[in-house]
């Protein structure tokens, strides 16, 4: 799948679909994990579902929809059974998901970055409320 046909249809992407990736995300994590060529994906892929969900639930605002649905196709890709190459098919049948993965990801990366930072400084901010906390307690 080349960039133009994967942005054509990533921008047929809507808010039930990104639903979807979030209620399928254990299913995603054991087809990543369960494959060689996938494993080595399953922080950026972890990252990717985190950051859907903290877009439908409304905690993250900053991504734009266009990385969203770039996220929620490739995942989506990933758990379909009619792909390019069916899984089925030993080593080459994951390639494919492999690839519009990595497309994802170049896509994304940017933004993907920046969820990161907010997430830890979410989780660093929520650290420190609860030291203060503490030390208030005391």
């Amino acid at each position: 799948m080349n960039e133009e046909n994967f942005k054509a249809k990533a921008a047929r992407i809507s808010s039930d679909d990104a639903k979807k990736v979030i209620d399928s995300a254990q299913l995603i994590f054991g087809k990543i994990l369960g494959s060689d060529i996938l494993k080595d994906l399953i922080s950026d892929v972890t990252a990717l579902v985190e950051m859907i969900r903290d877009v439908v639930t409304g905690k993250y605002t900053a991504a734009p929809w266009a990385t969203i649905s770039a996220a929620v196709f490739a995942l989506l890709y990933l758990l379909s059974p009619f792909d390019l190459i069916p899984d089925i098919i030993p080593v080459l049948g994951l390639t494919d998901d492999a690839a519009v993965i990595a497309l994802c990801l170049r896509l994304t990366r940017n933004d993907l970055d920046k969820y990161r930072v907010w997430k830890l400084e979410q989780v660093a901010d929520k650290d420190t409320k609860t030291v203060n906390a503490e030390s208030k307690s005391s």
